[in-house]
């Protein structure tokens, strides 16, 4: 009897992932947490070392027709430093590498490099090395990043405990948004010489779309409230997603409220011109790489008097499961539909 092949999209990122990771076992005493947090935890020492590493394809991830390539460059680095962050740490070193078709010049990576230099400016983290190769398809870019923490400041994934306080900084769905107008502006703009596109008005949607940050600033507001998170993670593939992985890791439930979602006003503007659901553009946007996290109950005060930070939910018991409580009341159950670079 034939073997059915598998296609990739049936199991989605995270199942591929599992499937292609379940049979390598830790060896080295080192190796304190492998795959499956925002970072690999190494004990070298007095200190923790943190490995993260991300791929950014070009038609996959960003299209250079409407991604200024230094923003590409500042980006790329970000999102490595934020998982970092997210695991408590603080990021120090990173490696580029690059592969690129004929149809770039020196100059082109000139700018992209622009963009991480400035990033590594802005965030204290040195560029130690990499590799650049030829590329048949087009731009590749990946950056592994190196951080450090104390062993007892490390933050995962799996530490939510029923009745934890669910935070979450900034706001959401406004990188999502911010493509979906560049998208746009696009398809309207081709073909035409010189055609200007409408962005007034629209600037911090763009922005968080073409040159997110990456919050140290509230790790280091947390650290000095002596606030030390039960769980966290970066939002980079949308808030239902997010959740969905703290509460599969720490085997517990989850709710969260509907208007106790941060969104901005140029987000929500830009979901009515489009006639989007705007919850929905918040849940499942993704990009937005603000800090997801889960405080104890104790920590309550401290949490309402830090700026930029909103208390959406709690933490269940597993069997509750995890749903949104609507504006009226009613519970929708959560779904992973945010950003997966397998989905036809």
């Amino acid at each position: 009897m034939e073997n059915k092949e598998t296609e990739i999209n049936e199991l989605g990122e995270f199942g591929l992932i599992d499937r292609l990771t379940k049979d390598f076992p830790l060896k080295n005493p080192e190796t304190k947490k492998g795959v499956g947090d925002d970072a690999a935890v190494l004990s070298f020492g007095d200190k923790d070392v943190l490995v993260t590493t991300d791929l950014l394809l070009e038609g996959v991830h960003f299209d250079v027709r409407y991604v200024p390539l230094k923003h590409l460059g500042y980006k790329a680095a970000i999102v490595n430093f934020s998982d970092i962050y997210a695991m408590n740490g603080t990021p120090k070193q990173i490696t580029v590498s690059i592969g690129v078709s004929s149809r770039f010049t020196v100059e082109h990576l000139e700018a992209i490099y622009s963009g991480i230099k400035l990033a590594c400016e802005i965030y204290g983290v040195d560029m130690v090395g990499g590799d650049t190769s030829a590329s048949v398809t087009g731009l590749v870019i990946s950056i592994t990043c190196i951080g450090v923490a104390n062993p007892e400041d490390v933050v995962r994934r799996d530490g939510a405990k029923p009745t934890d306080i669910i935070c979450v900084s900034g706001d959401l769905g406004a990188a999502y948004m911010g493509l979906q107008l560049l998208e746009r502006e696009n398809r309207v703009g081709q073909g035409q010489k010189d055609f200007q596109p409408d962005f007034a008005g629209k600037e911090y949607i763009l922005e968080r779309q073409l040159k997110p940050e990456a919050r140290k600033d509230i790790i280091e507001e947390l650290r000095k409230e002596g606030i030390k998170p039960t769980s966290m993670m970066d939002v980079s593939d949308g808030l239902s997603s997010e959740l969905l992985h703290i509460c599969k890791a720490s085997d517990t439930g989850c709710r969260v409220y509907e208007d106790k979602i941060p969104i901005d006003y140029q987000t929500a503007l830009m979901a009515e011109e489009f006639n989007m659901n705007l919850v929905t553009a918040a849940m499942n946007g993704g990009e937005d790489y603000e800090l997801l996290f889960t405080v104890p109950l104790t920590d309550h005060e401290k949490i309402e008097k830090m700026k930029g930070v909103r208390m959406i939910g709690y933490i269940t018991k597993p069997e509750l499961g995890c749903a949104m409580v609507t504006r009226d009341g009613a519970e929708i159950p959560l779904k992973a539909q945010g950003w997966n670079a397998f989905q036809k």
